[in-house]
């Protein structure tokens, strides 16, 4: 490292005075060389502190990150050196890698987070942190200093996006800047301190040809749903918390054409679409007067004006329901979105729950009638027992009988039991109706053999 770069890192280059001890002082020579937990992190911490009042600060954003990293790296080893501390190798060098974590990153979160097998990180407390792989939760060894640590954490995530957590505010949504979903809840409302769930949005981008792979639905099932996109028809993807429905929604996107102009309006953005020509809208909280909040619904109707081919909400759940519906009305056909609810019948009782949360006086047989309208397929998906995601229904709507929406169900997965591994058994199978949307398809280029739908 330079003698520049290095002053530039440093400032005055004189480092705080050390309560930890220097090379020379007999007592420490003698000590253990393993570090207990609660002297490692009070070492780690001291390390941190030091490090940051020998930075200047204001000439960080300056220096390149790979080489800011890599002289933060240097300075940090020499301190550790300077300390005489008698760390192995191992030690020493998972200490400059936490430290460094502390100062870029997000502290202990960041080897979670690095880690591809991860799907959930759930931090119930400073001293309680688990993960899911493959669909199953565990508990994992990583813990915070204290649930101070954890709240300084927890800010510098709501911080970069532009949200605050504290008393007066005490729950946000937030997001990483790989699009996982992030909320976190703090005293008083949390009682064992702060909590932090973060939902991660894989790095690597998933295809309908690893869905079909993984078993979630068939290479009939997805060749009726590309042409059901290509052919702009309007679907509603429902499922619980966690079943795959915004993976789901990724994957179908894809279908949409690159020369069609899309719009996408979320909570907490996360839809990783793969088009070019994509204007992607994000809710506002209210400030701390309480005013200044933008919703869903406001950015419904705000897309209207946009000139959308197409209006990707990333999940339905309040008023916003009803412009969307609208919407797909009104020539914005083959719009796509998600809705939390356990079977296609469900998914369209709440979305009569929440049409009527726009607070017009609206007879139940018209809003169903708008709903049959609009929507025109229904995916179900489901996370069963042993982690797997599955579609476990793939329905049509087509129209009203007397007060009720019609729907007919064209492809089902079917559970005939639980293997010795306790993983789940089925298969996907048509249900031997063929949908009304086949000629729609058939005019957009697809056409679908009547075997695709035929019961073996």
């Amino acid at each position: 490292m330079t003698s520049s770069l290095r002053e530039r890192l440093q400032g005055n280059g004189r480092a705080a005075p050390s309560p930890v001890g220097r090379a020379g002082d007999g007592e420490r020579a003698h000590q253990s060389k393993r570090v207990e937990y609660e002297d490692y992190q009070a070492l780690k911490s001291h390390i941190h502190r030091n490090l940051i009042s020998r930075l200047d600060l204001t000439r960080l954003d300056k220096i390149e990150p790979s080489v800011l990293k890599e002289e933060i790296t240097r300075i940090a080893e020499d301190m550790i050196l300077q300390e005489a501390i008698p760390l192995s190798m191992a030690e020493r060098e998972r200490l400059v890698s936490e430290v460094r974590d502390e100062l870029f990153g997000l502290g202990p979160l960041e080897p979670l987070l690095n880690d591809p097998t991860v799907s959930d990180i759930l931090v119930n407390g400073y001293n309680q942190v688990f993960v899911e792989r493959y669909g199953k939760l565990e508990k994992t060894n990583v813990i915070f200093k204290d649930n101070e640590h954890l709240l300084q954490i927890i800010d510098r995530i709501v911080s970069r996006v532009g949200r605050r957590i504290d008393e007066s505010s005490p729950m946000v949504d937030a997001r990483l800047p790989d699009g996982s979903r992030v909320n976190a809840i703090i005293p008083p409302l949390s009682i064992d301190g702060p909590s932090l769930s973060i939902r991660r949005f894989g790095t690597i981008k998933i295809s309908m040809d690893e869905l079909i792979r993984f078993g979630t639905l068939t290479p009939a099932m997805a060749f009726v749903l590309e042409g059901c996109v290509k052919a702009r028809l309007n679907i509603l993807i429902s499922g619980g918390t966690g079943a795959g429905k915004t993976t789901l929604l990724n994957v179908l996107s894809s279908y949409i054409p690159a020369d069609e102009r899309i719009i996408t309006i979320e909570d907490s953005a996360e839809l990783q679409l793969q088009q070019e020509h994509v204007v992607r809208l994000e809710t506002r909280p209210p400030n701390i007067e309480g005013k200044g909040e933008v919703t869903q619904r406001d950015l419904v109707r705000n897309s209207l004006r946009m000139r959308p081919d197409r209006i990707v909400v990333g999940e339905v759940r309040g008023e916003e329901a009803l412009d969307m519906l609208q919407a797909m009305n009104t020539g914005h056909d083959g719009s796509l979105t998600t809705i939390h609810a356990n079977s296609p019948r469900d998914a369209l009782a709440r979305l009569e729950t929440m049409v009527s949360m726009a607070g017009l006086n609206i007879s139940d047989k018209a809003m169903r009638q708008q709903i049959a309208s609009a929507i025109n397929m229904v995916i179900q998906v489901a996370r069963l027992s042993d982690g797997a995601r599955k579609v476990t229904s793939i329905s049509e709507i087509v129209g009203m009988e007397g007060d009720v929406v019609a729907m007919q169900e064209i492809f089902v997965f079917e559970r005939v039991g639980v293997d010795e591994n306790g993983r789940v058994l089925g298969v996907h199978r048509p249900t031997g109706i063929r949908p009304k949307f086949a000629d729609r398809l058939r005019r957009y280029g697809y056409h679908l053999n009547s075997s695709i739908f035929e019961v073996t």
